[in-house]
């Protein structure tokens, strides 16, 4: 998709901002794009040989989406809760892959079908359809998307939906009746039945955050290892109150970042994938990992913070990915290649340039929330903390700066967003850290460097 996009809006999103009516137009284009997308696999199943896609599976992908349908015509937003669902984007990516790599259907393949029935039944008990189907567990869970999932052996789940009760019939096992609440949760006192943590929208309004255990397409297929990031973990009844109370306290320190930092979490975080550790890391009290997916718009990608303070901190971060996702996905924003050959304070291995745009763009709005958290600190043992981390992320950001700005491949909204991150940066020179912060930030970096180069072999940058 090329769509032009007003000056206004890039420099907006070249200072790492960006308003409700910024942010609303990255999260209706990526809405657009998902329904693109769902209709592509619609299309890829009926084009695909029988050998990828065997008429029985076709006659049900086309029952599933039916059910879809008639689910819409009761209750749109309630449909579009499920079809827009993070985690549904990774889903359909893969599946629209394994129909048209002309390879005969395999067990993925397979399972990726299937899960459009979970994703039609989801849809249909929000909307209050009725309906009966049959899910395909998956790891020991059938899952309901959005909703939650029951643990389950490996033969086919019967659901029932009826008059705001579910009844769930897995094979050789007792059935469960799962009951409808006006929230939209379901709730069970059947042990067997995991619900999604649902967390109150960051403002007034706001659609909820789904704290989101469950779905087999939280982290499959990511090789998440490579980047540092563990598994989705399940997250169970203590560490659900941890999760909550974490959130509970993220709300007034966005707001310390500015009123753009309250607006990202509330209009384009959509659900929270809970991590484990990151792995080697040994340590569960303070290591932490976190990450997006740039198919799965809304979600972030997180091991449990320490503190609603790094919770507020991880969403800065990660939430400046998927604002700049988004914004390419509408425009190019550069034609460098995809060479790993870039230093990055931030990275031991080399980076892509887009890796690198990326990266120094998230780091810069880290460094702008950390000194207004500084300013705004009235403890001396916050500020010290605040400064200490402006000042890392300041000078990484000044070490990767001048690779982005003296690219020829920059188009030119890229151009625009390089600039204004530019004048970021210098804006930051207003508070500078204390000397002694500065001074470690800056041999914390220059020793990346030595470290970096000897690492990979490549010329010192």
């Amino acid at each position: 998709m090329n769509t032009a996009v007003p000056d206004p809006v890039l420099r907006e999103l070249g200072r790492t901002e960006g308003g409700p009516a910024t942010l609303g137009l990255l999260a209706r284009a990526q809405d657009t794009r998902r329904l693109v997308l769902l209709r592509a696999v619609l299309d890829a199943a009926a084009a695909a040989p029988a050998s990828v896609c065997p008429p029985p599976l076709l006659d049900r992908l086309r029952a599933d989406w039916a059910l879809l349908e008639a689910a819409e015509f009761a209750d749109r937003a309630a449909v579009r809760t499920v079809l827009f669902h993070p985690l549904a984007g990774p889903w359909a990516q893969r599946l629209l892959g394994g129909l048209t790599g002309h390879r005969p259907a395999g067990p993925g393949l397979l399972d990726d079908l299937a899960h459009l029935t979970a994703l039609a039944a989801s849809a249909a008990i929000r909307a209050g359809e009725p309906c009966t189907v049959r899910l395909r567990p998956r790891g020991g869970l059938a899952s309901l998307p959005t909703l939650g999932a029951v643990r389950a052996g490996p033969g086919p789940v019967e659901v029932t939906h009826a008059g705001g009760e579910v009844t769930i019939r897995p094979a050789e096992a007792p059935p469960l009746t799962v009951r409808a609440q006006p929230d939209t949760t379901l709730t069970s006192a059947d042990p067997r039945w995991l619900p999604v943590l649902v967390l109150p929208g960051a403002l007034p309004g706001a659609h909820p955050v789904l704290l989101d255990d469950v779905d087999p397409y939280g982290t499959e297929g990511d090789g998440l290892p490579a980047h540092g990031l563990s598994a989705t973990t399940p997250v169970d009844d203590p560490a659900r109150k941890a999760w909550a109370q974490s959130w509970s306290g993220v709300e007034p320190l966005l707001r310390i970042g500015g009123g753009h930092r309250l607006a990202e979490a509330a209009v384009l975080l959509r659900c929270v994938v809970p991590l484990g550790t990151p792995p080697g890391s040994g340590d569960e009290g303070t290591a932490h990992c976190s990450g997006t997916r740039r198919e799965a718009f809304g979600a972030v990608l997180s091991s449990k913070p320490a503190t609603s303070l790094y919770f507020a901190a991880t969403l800065v971060h990660e939430l400046q990915h998927t604002k700049l996702a988004a914004l390419a996905d509408l425009v190019p924003l550069h034609h460098e290649d995809a060479a790993p050959r870039h230093f990055a304070p931030w990275r031991p291995d080399p980076r892509p340039f887009d890796g690198l745009l990326h990266g120094t763009y998230s780091h810069l709005a880290l460094a702008d929330y950390w000194q207004r958290y500084a300013l705004h600190a009235r403890r001396v043992t916050h500020r010290d903390l605040a400064w200490a981390e402006h000042g890392r992320c300041r000078e990484q950001v000044g070490a990767a700066l001048p690779v982005l700005a003296g690219s020829t491949g920059l188009t030119r909204e890229g151009r625009a967003v390089v600039n204004e991150m530019i004048s970021v940066y210098h804006r930051l020179d207003d508070s500078p850290p204390p000397p002694g912060h500065l001074a470690r930030a800056q041999a914390y970096v220059s020793t990346a460097k030595v470290i970096w180069q000897q690492r990979n072999g490549l010329p010192r940058p």
